[in-house]
């Protein structure tokens, strides 16, 4: 994960099922992070996918009605083993 850069703290408040906060807690304690840590980086993990799907979608979008080429073509074309 790339590191976030510091705008100072806000704050959310979510509601999760006690068998998760139960687990989340443990590998707080063992790992001796905290709860925050894990939640904040499960979700910029969550969001960055969530964008990098977007921006896929976008792309494929953009793109329909342009010439193709397979991977394998391209590969030969360019002199690479793959």
């Amino acid at each position: 994960m790339k590191p976030r850069q510091e705008r100072g703290n806000g704050t959310a408040v979510v509601r999760i099922p006690k068998e998760l906060d139960d687990w989340l807690t443990e590998v707080a304690q063992e790992t001796g992070r905290t709860k925050t840590y894990y939640v904040t980086a499960a979700l910029e993990q969550m969001l960055e996918d969530m964008l990098d799907g977007e921006m896929a979608l976008k792309a494929e979008r953009e793109s329909e009605g342009m010439p193709r080429i397979k991977l394998e073509d391209l590969a030969k074309k360019l002199g690479l083993d793959i």
